[in-house]
């Protein structure tokens, strides 16, 4: 492997900042001394669908891609909630997926995982590099004064949330031991999985699963992840057409995020429920022959890869070999670009 993905001293996990995000997976296992009401793994359950939902429903198909419309109360209940999940001010959140869409996969994609696991799981959250929000990337959230509240103080509803936990776990045992035990559970433990659930859609998403359609990237559909992210692992579908409020195109593609969704709307919380164009479902179909450009320049970066690795190990290959491999390097990117130019993906610049 190339030395390619070498981390600048900006990209190294800075681990003091990061304690308390690697103390919090700790932290669940105070209910060993305190013991656990069963009431706190349904809590658990429930806080972490909920709070899946503001990630998913909120932070992504509203905050980044405007899927729906939505009045300015709800606008900022939505933000509340998804700070309740712990990753972050909406606004920093939503820049920073923004301009994952734009660079998806490419050398400026902020978390792709072509530079690793651990990088596009968790490495480039926890690095100093990423810290600051992309307000040139978000203006049209930016001028609401509440939104840049929550995003300069994300913790506000965490802290709010784990004391209502608290003070219900009161209610329901009677003793600060028992309430303790069920925060440890109910807040606590549901945070840890509902972090990784939903950053495998960055390093997994990717990786594992099916492409239906021909993308400039390497996302890829999966039942699994779209399980446990509430629809989120259709993700396939969703880099070929990002405006659309759901994810799971097709009706046996479960997507509760987007249920949940319609539901909102039939109550008149929401409205404008962006939809998937006919022609969009039809459009650029692996099985019917487009070309797979995500897919192309995944194996093309890795043949390069190769070939600087066996001129390390060889010193130099052999003169004819190098000229046959460059010229046909030479040939293929000026072919991809000539498909890419002409395909014009038009959705992919789409928000």
């Amino acid at each position: 492997m190339s030395n390619a993905f070498q981390n600048a001293p900006d990209e190294r996990v800075d681990w003091g900042a990061s304690l308390p995000f690697l103390v919090l997976h700790l932290v669940p296992l105070g209910a060993l001394y305190t013991g656990v009401h069963w009431s706190g793994w349904l809590i658990a359950a429930v806080l972490y669908y909920v709070r899946v939902f503001f990630i998913t429903g909120a932070y992504h198909r509203y905050f980044s891609h405007r899927s729906y419309s939505t009045g300015r109360v709800m606008q900022f209940l939505l933000a509340f909630g998804g700070c309740t999940a712990i990753q972050k001010g909406p606004l920093w959140w939503a820049a920073h997926h923004r301009h994952h869409h734009k660079h998806s996969d490419m050398p400026d994609d902020i978390h792709s995982p072509k530079r690793g696991f651990w990088w596009s799981h968790v490495n480039w959250i926890l690095c100093p590099k990423y810290n600051e929000t992309r307000w040139e990337l978000i203006p049209d959230f930016a001028k609401y004064p509440e939104l840049r509240f929550l995003n300069r103080h994300p913790w506000l509803p965490p802290l709010l949330l784990g004391l209502a936990v608290l003070a219900l776990g009161y209610w329901i045992t009677g003793t600060w031991t028992g309430a303790w035990g069920i925060t440890f559970i109910g807040f606590f433990l549901s945070t840890v999985p509902l972090w990784h659930c939903t950053f495998f859609v960055n390093s997994l998403a990717h990786v594992f699963g099916k492409r239906r359609y021909a993308t400039r990237d390497t996302s890829r559909n999966s039942l699994l992840i779209a399980l446990l992210t509430a629809g989120e692992g259709w993700h396939n579908n969703h880099h070929h057409y990002m405006p659309a409020a759901r994810q799971g195109f097709f009706w046996w593609e479960i997507d509760i995020t987007y249920y949940v969704l319609v539901l909102l709307s039939k109550i008149g919380l929401v409205s404008n429920l962006r939809g998937v164009p006919e022609r969009v479902l039809h459009k650029h179909l692996i099985k019917q022959g487009a070309t797979d450009l995500g897919m192309f320049q995944k194996h093309w970066e890795r043949a390069l890869r190769a070939l600087a690795d066996a001129q390390t190990r060889t010193g130099e290959l052999a003169a004819e070999q190098k000229k046959a491999l460059e010229e046909l390097i030479a040939a293929t990117k000026a072919k991809v670009e000539e498909i890419a130019k002409l395909s014009g993906q038009k959705e992919a610049a789409e928000i």
